[in-house]
Order: structure tokens, then sequence, then C-alpha cells
């Protein structure tokens, strides 16, 4: 078994996620990556997500910030210098989020911090979240990625992000800045750097002994290892206006609801009677089966019975199609 672990030193959102992607994608003579990274000002969103809704983008934008959309599912999340993200890349057949989560809880352990998974995706300490966690799949290769907020700027990430007022009752808090904990409130002396290398020696600890490319060491490291013609190529793509705000949102009606799972908000455009235009935007970390269902609407009669037989369609063994289903049909029409 062969292992890798890359660091990065470009703070570049667009070309993190690129890398990332390629690693994913390309790189198969390892099973076992490690990818250590971190954005300088930045919203990042989920593969499904709206960007008006979730993030102040004129204000980000203004000051100096960048918005990327990432691949994976899940809500939107701030990174800066104060932030460390980690990226698990593995076979699919053998990745398992706990087994993955507790290389991040073993690390900051290392600190006398204890931490623990909690709900669906988020990893913590008795005194709020300081790790959100997301996915995606390929045939045979899965990707878990994540956040661990060491000195974050709390003030920007509660000026930047916009959450809706569903989620926060439904989690029980006033604020967004008051569900997060930054690892430096244990303890002044812990960095990011000092993270970043207990998180090594977790993954190594884990998986055995590793191969480490990093170009902090080794300016030319990724020019020899990787092909980095690709990485551009797909930053291109990340970067676009198109690909992280998409097209701006017109539409007759709009509908929100907050399932168990994730925040559903739909969009419909009429034309007597018939649904000429649709979008689904979640934060459901199931993003496949939202990307699946996001124009499930399209020229369906604007009919309650019409709709909900039209998402389930798509998926008839989903429970998630189910409860939109069930949720179209109590609406009042």
């Amino acid at each position: 078994m062969s292992n890798l672990i890359v660091i990065n030193t470009s703070f570049n959102p667009w070309y993190n996620l690129a890398l990332e992607e390629y690693l994913l994608d390309k790189v198969t003579d390892y099973d076992n990556i490690l990818f250590l990274w971190q954005n300088a000002n930045t919203v990042v969103i989920g593969r499904n997500q709206n960007a008006w809704r979730e993030c102040r983008t004129e204000l980000l934008e203004s000051e100096g910030g960048k918005l990327a959309r990432r691949s994976t599912g899940g809500g939107a999340v701030y990174h800066d210098s104060g932030n460390l993200n980690f990226s698990f890349i593995l076979p699919r057949s053998s990745q398992d989020f706990l087994i993955q989560a507790g290389i991040i809880t073993k690390a900051v352990g290392k600190f006398g911090i204890n931490a623990y998974v909690n709900g669906r995706n988020d990893i913590v300490t008795d005194q709020g979240k300081f790790s959100g966690n997301a996915f995606t799949y390929r045939k045979n290769r899965a990707l878990h990625h994540g956040t661990v907020l060491v000195d974050v700027d709390r003030e920007k990430l509660g000026r930047y992000l916009q959450v809706s007022k569903e989620k926060m009752q439904i989690k029980g808090i006033k604020s967004v800045q008051s569900r997060i904990v930054n690892l430096k409130e244990y303890d002044s002396g812990i960095t990011v750097e000092r993270v970043r290398d207990a998180i090594m020696q977790a993954f190594v600890e884990e998986f055995g002994q590793c191969e480490i490319a990093d170009c902090s060491k080794e300016i030319d490291i990724f020019d020899r290892k990787f092909d980095m013609a690709e990485v551009h190529r797909t930053y291109e793509i990340y970067s676009s206006w198109e690909f992280r705000y998409g097209e701006a949102p017109k539409f007759d009606i709009e509908w929100a609801n907050r399932f168990s799972w994730g925040e559903v908000v739909i969009h419909l455009t009429l034309k007597n009677g018939v649904i000429i235009k649709s979008r689904i935007y979640s934060d459901a970390l199931d993003e496949l089966f939202i990307a699946n269902i996001r124009q499930c609407f399209d020229n369906v009669p604007f009919k309650k019975k019409d709709m909900a037989e039209a998402v389930v369609k798509q998926h008839p063994d989903s429970p998630m199609a189910k409860d939109i289903a069930e949720y179209i049909l109590s609406k009042e029409m």
C-alpha cells in the first residue's frame, strides 16, 4: 500500500479545488492521499447552492474576497488563513467517515482537546463545531474533505455568510458565529502549522509511511509529479463566473423547507399553468441526488400531484425524494 501527503502553499481557492479534483481523478498511483491546503478570505459554497442566497457576494468581493464553488454537497463555509483544509482521497471500497474523522480527533487530541463526531458531518468539542465535512464519489475513488478552525476571523465569517432563520432555529443557535469554536480558544499556542503537523502524524499512524510532496520545501515538486497543464485547465472552470455563480435566479415562485437531511429551495417559473423552468438548490450532502433532480419540474403542470410524481419518478427508492414529494403535497396552491 502506498500513501501520499500533498502540502500546498497557495491561498487561491480555485487553484486548490482544481488540484484537489486532479488528485481525485488522475492520481491513481497511491491508495490513500492526504491533501492539506488553505484559502484566503474566501466563501466556499456547496455544489448545489445558490451563491446569492448563501453569501453576501458583493460585500465579499468589494473587500477583496473570493467566492468558490466546490464539487461536494453541504453548506457554505468561510475560509481564511486561520483555517486549515484537509482532503482525504481513498479507495471508495475502504473509505470510512469515522476512520477519517478519527484522524482529525486524534490530531487535536494531541493538544489536549477532546473532539468527537456529531450529527451528519460535523466534528465538535463541547464548546462548538470546529470542522465541517463533505463528500463526493467516483466509480472507484472517494473524496472526504473538511475544515479545521484554528483561528478564523469570526467577524468576517458572520458578515459574509447568510444562514437561513430555519437552519438556525433547528440548530438552536442565535448566529452562525455562536455555533463554532476556534481551537486557539483552548490553547493560545496552537497554530495552523502545528495542527497540520499533528494531522500528518495521525494520518501516518493510521495508514503507514507516506511519500510527501511539499511545495514549500521543493518549489517545483508539483511540476515534476503532476500534470499541471491539466490542473490549470480545471482551474479555468473553478475560477469562471459561470461555474461559481451560475444563472442569476429569476422566478415566479420560491418554496423553501428544511428536512432532517438538509434545506431545499425550489424556484419555479410558470406560463399558462405549466412550469417552464425550475431549479432546486440545497445544502444536502448527497450532491448527486440534488444534481439529478435540479430540473425535474420542467414542463410539468403546476399541480401538486404532478410535481410530486415528477420528483419521485427521478428516484423512486429515495427517502429524500419522498420527503420532497410529501412537502409539495402539503402546500396550499
